[in-house]
């Protein structure tokens, strides 16, 4: 059966607003959201962070020293290194010179405390002079060990690494020097007392 044009109208009519209000409210689909990009991968680092100072310090000093095989110690050298003050050595300006025994018979280990590539193997080399004399001549370095004082110097480097370094038995004679000052060989010396001698007693004279 066809519905006659007019009806068809007027249903289209009543029902229009209500399709067209039923669209409208009709919530709209929500975006679809973008794929979440993949976290990057951390860079590769191409340098290692430096160490820092007391790392460095505690590396270096577990770290040994060459030693140098070729050295034949003599009676006398080895004589020379029980002579040797050991520990911690004072020096000036805060510093210290620590000196300890290595391995083998009358060697040291000496370095300059919170130094950084300033430790040597030493032994004893004789001196002219009559003072203890120890060499690194691997790292041209030189320890000169006095009655009153010593000091540690840098044959590469030119310069003296520890000045003023006393051990308690050089303070004392430090001491000693400053109390009673050794005669310089530009003080005048002191001609020596001449002594009168004795008179002697005139003839007695003689009469013809």
């Amino acid at each position: 059966m066809k519905i006659p044009p007019l009806v068809f109208a007027l249903s289209a009519l009543a029902f229009g607003p209500a399709a067209v209000m039923a669209q409208q409210q009709t919530p709209a689909k929500p975006a679809a959201k973008p794929a979440a990009k993949p976290a990057a991968k951390p860079a590769a680092a191409t340098q290692r962070a430096p160490l820092a100072r007391s790392a460095a310090k505690a590396v270096e000093e577990v770290t040994p020293i060459e030693e140098d095989v070729s050295v034949t110690l003599t009676d006398a050298d080895l004589a020379v290194a029980q002579r040797v003050y050991l520990g911690s050595i004072p020096c000036e300006l805060g510093s210290a010179v620590e000196i300890t025994p290595a391995k083998r018979q009358g060697f040291f280990i000496v370095q300059v405390k919170n130094v950084r590539n300033a430790r040597y193997y030493m032994h004893p080399v004789e001196s002219r002079t009559g003072a203890i004399r120890l060499e690194d001549p691997r790292r041209g370095a030189m320890w000169l060990q006095l009655g009153n004082k010593s000091m540690l110097m840098s044959q590469q480097l030119g310069k003296r690494l520890a000045d003023e370094c006393m051990s308690p038995e050089q303070l004392t004679l430090a001491g000693e020097m400053k109390r009673n000052p050794p005669r310089s060989l530009l003080d005048p010396v002191d001609p020596p007392a001449v002594t009168p001698s004795p008179a002697v007693p005139a003839a007695p004279a003689t009469t013809p």
